[in-house]
């Protein structure tokens, strides 16, 4: 399956003349987000004028630009009727609530009964996404909320949103035995040495800050 948008060429606007070349294919394509251009165009699958450009280049106005869609395989996980607790929904995401002891996605060891199993049997065609649809994660012992996105567009856009903190994320923790103040923990994560299926703090791991008062 490939993007909706044909792969028919099209003329940049004249009236566009100067502004950067990955704004204005912005505007043109609205269903595609700024930053899926601008991999488009880094990865050479945008051509103008037969030439790859930078995204920044500016236009001048009535050169021909031609677009590679790379193919989307749909996924090979299985969508499955489980239990799924809606609490908001539209025409671009779902916010869905994820019980304890749910997998987000399916890993190492652990093909079915996920999360996104169930997204995929409520969106089939959340299996042209990513990770189905999934911008970020739970643990299998955390409830809470989730986003999923139900477009490439909407993805991008959650995913960007993530990485300038525009939307962020709140995480509430129940503790047993005495708290003397608050402190924080600074220890990067990554997946254990030995066994696949847990996290564990190391050197080379994903900066992970958690702070508690």
């Amino acid at each position: 399956m490939s993007d909706d948008s044909t792969g028919i060429p099209m003329i940049l606007p004249e009236e566009q003349a100067g502004q950067r070349l990955d704004a204005v294919l912005s505007q043109l394509l609205p269903e595609t987000s700024r930053s899926r251009i601008q991999t488009l165009v880094r990865d050479g699958r945008i051509l103008v004028d037969g030439v790859v450009e930078k995204p920044s280049a500016r236009i001048r106005g009535g050169e021909q630009v031609e677009i590679n869609w790379p193919e989307i395989e749909p996924s090979t996980w299985l969508a499955q009727d489980l239990p799924l607790h809606i609490l908001y929904e539209d025409a671009d995401i779902l916010v869905v609530h994820k019980p304890a002891g749910q997998l987000t996605h399916p890993g190492a060891g652990h093909a079915d009964g996920t999360l996104v199993n169930a997204v995929l049997a409520h969106v089939p065609d959340n299996a042209y996404l990513p990770r189905g649809g999934i911008v970020h994660r739970l643990d299998k012992d955390t409830t809470g909320l989730l986003v999923v996105a139900k477009s490439e567009m909407a993805r991008q856009s959650l995913i960007d949103q993530l990485g300038d903190h525009t939307m962020h994320r709140e995480y509430l923790a129940l503790v047993m035995g005495p708290m003397t103040g608050g402190g924080r923990v600074d220890a990067p994560i990554g997946r254990h040495a030995h066994d696949r299926l847990r996290m564990t703090v190391r050197d080379d791991g994903r900066p992970a800050q958690t702070e508690y008062r």
